[in-house]
């Protein structure tokens, strides 16, 4: 009977300890955790750092030496305007501005239509035009550019902007994050809009996109993205130089100016920094995008 007192004692310094290395446990875990996306963040944001810190530095400075300064000494902004007086980077830019306006426009009119189409709508041979986009998706582009070019020649449309476009008009993967976020809608939503009257394209307009915001939003910054950057294609299909791209005037500075990389890291940070703004702006929704068609209480 006299172990009955102290029991309780016991138990409860076990279950202290217990606690006491859970506690150690979740801190190492949290240690290890900070420490890996600390080792991400460098590693893809590091190259970016390095080549703003290298665009702001001036022609005094030794961006070879060793070891490696990463701040300049004395910041500069000259290699922007250099960048302008060689390359006309500014029309570049409009041109690729237009690129990726106009696809950001056509995916998302595209992608959520077919995207819908799919998901919500009753047609023969849904399945099998499912299945086409899914291998649309595995086919690589430098498989199918020959045809592409063939194709934009045939409808004589090389050397324009609209033969940039027309290709990736309509993504694929982006229909299948459209279809995605359809299906996971609640039918009990469309159901109640079908017995107020409402069509297909009512219920498309005014039920189904409004809840589907943050793929919209993933589809407008990856349909930004892939055009803004893209190199190889413009580089095909365009011959007249002042309707190249961004990404394709750029590369003349590596070529006839590769002894300066302060004026390479200029380009680059000016290729860059379209998208960082977007992606700042729409953030909010993109994060959003993962756990589309939840129902909100």
């Amino acid at each position: 009977m006299s172990r009955g007192p102290h029991a309780p004692h016991a138990q409860q310094a076990s279950a202290g300890q217990g606690v006491s290395t859970g506690e150690k446990a979740s801190t190492g875990e949290k240690v290890l955790r900070y420490a890996l996306l600390l080792a991400v963040l460098a590693l893809t944001v590091g190259p970016f750092l390095w080549q703003l810190s290298t665009s702001l530095k001036s022609t005094t400075e030794d961006v070879y030496t060793s070891p490696p300064r990463f701040l300049p000494s004395h910041p500069t902004a000259h290699n922007y305007a250099a960048v302008a007086d060689i390359i006309p980077v500014w029309d570049y830019a409009l041109n690729s501005l237009k690129v990726a306006a106009a696809s950001v426009l056509t995916n998302l009119a595209g992608a959520s239509a077919a995207g819908y189409a799919l998901a919500r709508l009753r047609f023969r041979g849904r399945r099998a035009a499912g299945l086409a986009f899914v291998a649309a998706v595995l086919v690589p582009l430098e498989s199918i550019v020959v045809a592409q070019f063939t194709m934009m020649r045939d409808l004589e449309l090389n050397n324009t902007l609209v033969a940039v476009v027309l290709p990736g008009a309509v993504g694929a993967l982006n229909v299948l994050l459209m279809r995605n976020a359809f299906s996971n809608l609640p039918y009990e939503i469309e159901e109640a809009a079908v017995i107020d009257g409402a069509n297909v394209w009512q219920r498309f307009v005014r039920i189904a996109l409004p809840s589907v915001r943050g793929t919209l939003a993933v589809v407008a910054v990856f349909s930004f993205m892939g055009a803004w950057d893209d190199f190889l294609w413009p580089l095909i299909v365009l011959s007249d130089p002042d309707r190249f791209t961004l990404t394709v005037g750029l590369n003349y500075l590596h070529g006839t100016f590769q002894q300066d990389p302060r004026l390479v890291a200029a380009g680059t940070v000016i290729a860059v920094a379209p998208l960082v703004v977007m992606f700042a702006c729409l953030q909010r929704y993109f994060f959003r995008g993962v756990g589309e068609g939840a129902v909100k209480g």
